[in-house]
């Protein structure tokens, strides 16, 4: 085993995770503290001949080529909503990598192939299982609320957002981490009967 570079990543996740941490504190704070446009993505008229005007609220600005709605005096609410659509993939994002550097920590104390190593395993694939449906959730109902205070029609509902493939990176940790719980168990009954 590499134990240079295993603490070098490990040092590094580590200080990712910081930044993303400082990104988090910092996105949050600077979005209370602005009093500029509110701004939401939509895909809903992306394909559509608009002939008519847009069903939008009053004070809301409409970009029909990039489907982008804008509100130049957003209500706390609206404001609430921007933040939810990114503050979540931060938070989820910090987690993550602070779960992953407690596992290489795990790593360079005890070795690889131990009982605490294939359970921080597993508990790193549940928590980005579990957190990249959470997040998205969180994070698509945020935009759809928030394109839905803007454009009462579109109402399209909660929705999934971000890379929802990690969901199989979190299943495939948590099988690895089922895998080497039980060939720890195994190497433990042969040292065992030897």
């Amino acid at each position: 085993m590499n134990t240079r570079l295993t603490r070098t990543l490990a040092s590094a996740t580590f200080a990712l995770a910081t930044l993303c941490g400082l990104a988090f504190v910092g996105t949050g704070v600077t979005h209370l503290l602005d009093h500029g446009a509110v701004c939401v993505q939509t895909g809903f008229w992306t394909n559509a001949p608009l002939a008519d005007p847009l069903p939008i609220g009053s004070g809301v600005q409409a970009s029909a080529s990039a489907a982008r709605l804008c509100r130049s005096s957003p209500s706390v609410g609206q404001r609430a909503a921007e933040l939810g659509s990114e503050l979540p993939w931060l938070l989820f994002g910090t987690l993550a990598l602070l779960f992953f550097s407690q596992l290489l920590k795990a790593v360079l104390e005890q070795g690889p192939f131990t009982e605490s190593v294939s359970r921080r395993l597993s508990a790193l694939g549940w928590f980005v299982t579990a957190g990249t449906l959470l997040t998205g959730l969180v994070a698509g109902w945020s935009q759809s609320w928030l394109v839905g205070s803007m454009a009462p029609i579109v109402g399209s509902g909660p929705t999934l957002t971000g890379p929802l493939v990690l969901v199989l990176g979190g299943l495939a940790a948590v099988i690895m981490g089922k895998i080497m719980r039980e060939g720890v168990r195994m190497r433990e009954d042969l040292e065992g009967t030897i």
